[in-house]
């Protein structure tokens, strides 16, 4: 276009002004992102080292581990530390990897909470079927098309979004690099983006959800056939929050990237929206579907007694061997 220039760099929002209110945001900031980090890691060391939990549903609960330490870590160290010193720019190729890696790991983690809760209704509804069904070989198959899948789809949507000319401005108004975001700064015809974005949307978080749903509705009609009021209570507290946690993150996800585009938008808004699909879900993860578990509970003390013991031991081989350089 005419009046297109070539753009070189973007520059990311800031959520506040005043220092003092941006020091605050990012200290609460790195809290989350602490305690997603320490929380999905002694998931990954518990389900690795223990050998009892090597069973379908902890394999998919280290791979989201992993997962959820990958896509908090895309976005919240580079915001928290551009806006203490300032630096809100952000080179073409460094947006388009934020791009890439931030749709990639959020299409894995919707089609893995779908697997999770196929995997909840054939261990409750199926139980004697859940050794055919849930075996090692479609736990590997599905995490590897999981990946691929994923891949393709955050390769597609980058280029198509980096084939675009901006002219607009360079002033991306969110906190990192969002498609949507991005979108709007181009000068260019952007529908073909907007239909892939819809499309993906729908087919991939749409139909997760819904498949989500079915299964969570399938557990619990037939955990109500159980006559022991314990069991349907247990039952509740693990499924409603599993609920609640995808529906954070696929609804609010939804909103930011099928919103109809409009003339004025509250920037702030938005950019808090965008917190509970990119920073919420990796914090709740560890604490909703597995340090509320009793076999991880159990896991977990078992482990630490483990660490303490090899401690002990080992100071008691240097105290030794320290006693018989002596003598």
């Amino acid at each position: 276009m005419a009046n297109s220039t070539l753009v070189t760099e973007f520059f990311l929002e800031v959520f506040a002004e005043t220092w003092e209110l941006r020091l605050l945001l990012r200290v609460l900031f790195l809290l989350v992102y602490l305690g997603s980090l320490l929380g999905n890691i002694i998931i990954i060391i518990v389900t690795t080292v223990d050998q009892t939990l090597n069973t379908p549903m902890y394999f998919f609960l280290r791979n989201l581990s992993i997962l959820d330490m990958c896509y908090i870590s895309i976005t919240v160290p580079s915001t928290c530390v551009n806006s203490l010193t300032d630096h809100r720019n952000i080179s073409v190729s460094g947006c388009a990897a934020q791009i890439f890696l931030f749709l990639f790991c959020a299409c894995v983690e919707t089609i893995f909470l779908a697997i999770m809760a196929q995997d909840r209704y054939v261990a409750i509804c199926k139980p004697l079927l859940y050794p055919v069904i849930m075996n090692h070989q479609f736990c590997v198959q599905m995490t590897l098309a999981s990946i691929l899948s994923s891949l393709v789809i955050a390769s597609v949507h980058t280029f198509k979004a980096f084939q675009l000319s901006f002219c607009h401005s360079n002033v991306i108004p969110q906190f990192f690099c969002d498609l949507p975001s991005l979108l709007r700064l181009s000068c260019s015809d952007t529908f073909n983006n907007k239909l892939l974005i819809f499309l993906t949307d729908i087919g991939l978080g749409g139909s997760s959800f819904v498949f989500i749903a079915i299964s969570y509705v399938r557990i619990l009609s037939t955990v109500l056939k159980i006559p022991i009021k314990g069991e349907r209570g247990k039952a509740f507290s693990t499924c409603v929050p599993h609920i609640v946690v995808v529906s954070l993150f696929l609804i609010t996800a939804a909103y930011v990237y099928l919103r109809p585009p409009v003339v004025t938008f509250e920037v702030v808004h938005e950019m808090i929206i965008s917190v509970f699909y990119t920073m919420v879900p990796p914090f709740l993860n560890p604490i909703i579907y597995s340090l509320r578990n009793k076999q991880i509970k159990k896991a977990v003390r078992k482990v630490i007694s483990q660490f303490f013991s090899y401690l002990n031991i080992k100071e008691t081989c240097i105290h030794h061997c320290t006693l018989e350089k002596k003598n």
